[in-house]
């Protein structure tokens, strides 16, 4: 297991930049008094393919030598990172193959196709995904760009924090969502480095809280299909991002479906902005532990926006 370095996520800055936007951080004084903290939302949901993972796609597609390009790219994913992936493999002019769950958002498997995406479909749990998986491999010889275990994807996702980092100095904390934890795991890579003294937190469904339940046990217990409105939070922890996890993460603090959808709604309504279910559990983590953050200067990552427009969390509740 390679575990990638502070010098790695520098170099995947200069290889992603052509690629991808140096996104806003915006601010609400309304959550501010509605949390007592001070929030800076670093808003990946305007980044390139609507979400923070076209950095760790980037970095890998990029990161490719010519010999290896040549049969493309392959990688298994609900959403954000197989439209990622095909992104960066479109802009390198090489072939993407992605494995999605059924289920997952029309809005994203559209977002694939029109990148040049080519989908084959699985059984919307971690086992059936990595069966299909193993079959497209074979037949197509591609390289394996895992969506968050994944060492330069890990190095790509820590731009991220890199940014938020040159764009607000003094930060007491960040808040980011955990699934697979590449972006927190992004995360800890940088601010270890960079901001020793800012603490990270990562925000789970409680409907999906395999990650909060490892992180109290000590050791990774993986749910293989759990159900949440939060798609892009369902899938385990992998090694690569339980090294991080373990060593640097302060604490996984965890938000009801409801809870979820009441601040997604909020950051709708008052910040006028789109974005998907997974990017709204960190406020709502925040507003349920008031108590942690009151008073803090804390970076909120919003990591995406693509969101199905006809099918939106509140409309069958």
């Amino acid at each position: 297991m390679y575990i990638p370095t502070y010098e790695d996520m520098v170099a995947a800055h200069e290889r992603v930049k052509p690629y991808v936007h140096k996104t806003p951080v915006l601010t609400s004084s309304f959550l501010n008094q509605l949390t007592g903290a001070e929030l800076f939302f670093k808003c990946e949901n305007f980044q390139k393919a609507g979400a923070f993972k076209v950095r760790g796609a980037c970095n890998a597609v990029f990161g490719l030598s010519e010999e290896m390009a040549k049969k493309g790219v392959a990688t298994h994913s609900s959403g954000n990172h197989a439209l990622s992936l095909s992104y960066a493999a479109g802009r390198r002019g090489i072939p993407c193959h992605v494995v999605m769950p059924r289920t997952a958002p029309q809005a994203k498997k559209d977002a694939v196709i029109g990148y040049g995406g080519v989908i084959t479909e699985c059984e919307p749990s971690t086992s059936s995904r990595e069966a299909v998986f193993a079959e497209v491999q074979a037949e197509t010889g591609a390289e394996f760009v895992h969506p968050y275990n994944d060492h330069r994807v890990i190095a790509g996702q820590g731009t991220c924090s890199r940014e938020l980092h040159d764009q607000v100095h003094d930060l007491d904390a960040v808040v980011a969502p955990i699934g697979g934890g590449g972006m927190v795991s992004g995360t800890c890579l940088t601010l270890s480095h960079i901001a020793p003294k800012t603490k990270i937190y990562a925000a789970e469904p409680l409907n999906a809280d395999d990650a909060a339940r490892s992180f109290r046990a000590g050791h990774i217990i993986a749910d293989d299909a759990p159900d949440t409105i939060a798609d892009g939070l369902k899938v385990p922890l992998k090694d690569l991002t339980w090294h991080f996890v373990s060593n640097h993460v302060t604490d996984i603090l965890t938000a009801t479906e409801e809870e979820i959808v009441d601040a997604m709604k909020l950051i709708w309504k008052r910040m006028k902005i789109v974005m998907e279910p997974s990017s709204a559990v960190p406020l709502a983590t925040i507003l349920k532990n008031r108590d942690v953050f009151a008073g803090k200067r804390v970076g909120v990552i919003i990591t995406g926006g693509n969101v199905d427009l006809d099918n939106l969390p509140w409309m069958n509740s």
